[in-house]
């Protein structure tokens, strides 16, 4: 199967607008394959940054910043919110109240140990991924942060399947899946899928 173009939609990524398509910043970029390869050693540099950072993870500057390192070099709307409706998460106006509330009940939850530390890191994982904040790149925001988050807490970061979840396949079903379920207030299979 030939290698998709980037303004071809998958179920793999948020679809993007023709106007945020136009920020992208590598010109050489013309397939997904490319994009994913540009985007995964962005990611990778953001990774070695976060880790080493003495910054809290449960602050809502600190998580634009990351979404800013994780993809700015690919593309220029890069760590900030977006301003377009999306088929899935808030609308635009509520996402700086609503990642500044999730960030609020995550502090709540550690302060409180109202969770086993597993589950408050996946609960403020999905709660991230839920609201869609910026353009693309939602998900792989909320894992990083529900692995910073958990190391945070003394746990080990999160398997998330063991694979790379934006290739699509069986994997990436079962984490739909398990965030649909946790969509529906059951957060137990997001739980166990992220320790997959």
């Amino acid at each position: 199967m030939p290698d998709p173009p980037l303004d071809r939609d998958d179920d793999a990524n948020t679809p993007l607008t023709p106007e945020e398509r136009e920020d992208l910043v590598p010109s050489y970029v013309t397939l997904r394959h490319e994009l994913n390869e540009a985007e995964q050693i962005n990611i990778g540099e953001a990774q070695r940054w976060a880790y080493a950072s003495r910054r809290d993870v449960l602050d809502r500057d600190f998580l634009s910043e990351l979404h800013r390192r994780m993809f700015g070099d690919v593309w220029r709307w890069a760590g900030q919110y977006r301003k377009s409706e999306r088929n899935i998460g808030v609308d635009p106006y509520r996402i700086a109240a609503d990642v500044q509330q999730t960030v609020d009940d995550a502090r709540f939850w550690v302060e409180h140990a109202t969770y086993p530390p597993d589950e408050i890191a996946v609960r403020f994982s999905h709660r991230l991924v839920f609201i869609h904040p910026f353009p693309n790149g939602n998900g792989r925001l909320s894992r990083l942060a529900g692995d910073l988050l958990a190391r945070r807490l003394g746990q080990s970061p999160f398997t998330w399947g063991r694979v790379s979840l934006v290739d699509g396949g069986a994997m990436r079903a079962r984490y739909v899946e398990a965030l649909r379920a946790a969509d529906g207030h059951d957060i137990a299979p997001l739980v166990l899928f992220a320790r997959s």
